[in-house]
């Protein structure tokens, strides 16, 4: 698993027993696993007497990295040798791991359903429908006598569908379609590569 050079440094902080004691440490991991699974932003999850005697920007930190190290786990479906690795690149000691990964497999399951839920893809187009209608008269009783279209598109992402609907002029929609020919252009040169 590749982190970045900040995640790192708030693991390295996180796996030192000075900065976070044998108490400290699993109040830590427990409260970024819950900032991770609460449904809204609760900023009293740090703010547990475990940790109000710590330097609140390092106690940031390590919580910030924590939290990327648990999503890029559970995204990569780190087993425990891939996690237990990772871990003691930064330093974490056997114990540390083992509690650690104990909260992950707590969690996993939770927090897989919130990744999935989130989306991994755009939706799919799955059918069109156009109809040109006249724009006769505008507000202030002018006539306008301009003809544009309305455009539905209908879409599909992981079972559900919904409509897309916007309306352009002659000019805009052949825009839009001079801009999918070179996009399905684009994918058939990449397609023959």
């Amino acid at each position: 698993m590749e982190l970045s050079e900040s995640v790192q440094r708030g693991l390295h902080s996180l796996a030192d027993p000075s900065v976070f004691d044998s108490i400290s440490f699993p109040v830590l991991v427990d409260v970024s696993f819950r900032s991770l699974l609460s449904s809204h932003a609760d900023t009293a999850l740090l703010d547990q007497p475990e940790l109000k005697q710590m330097d609140q920007i390092l106690l940031k930190q390590s919580h910030t990295a924590a939290t990327t190290f648990i999503l890029e786990a559970v995204k990569q479906n780190a087993d425990k040798s891939t996690i237990s690795s990772c871990l003691e690149e930064v330093t974490f000691s056997a114990e540390r791991i083992e509690i650690f990964y104990n909260a992950y497999q707590k969690h996993k399951k939770e927090l897989d359903r919130l990744l999935a839920s989130i989306g991994r893809r755009p939706p799919q187009i799955t059918d069109v429908s156009w109809r040109l209608q006249y724009h006769i008269k505008n507000g202030q009783v002018h006539k306008v006598n301009e003809p544009f279209y309305m455009i539905s598109l209908n879409t599909e992402n992981e079972g559900s569908s919904e409509d897309i609907n916007f309306s352009c002029t002659m000019e805009q929609l052949q825009d839009l379609v001079g801009k999918l020919k070179d996009a399905a252009k684009s994918v058939e040169k990449a397609g023959q590569m």
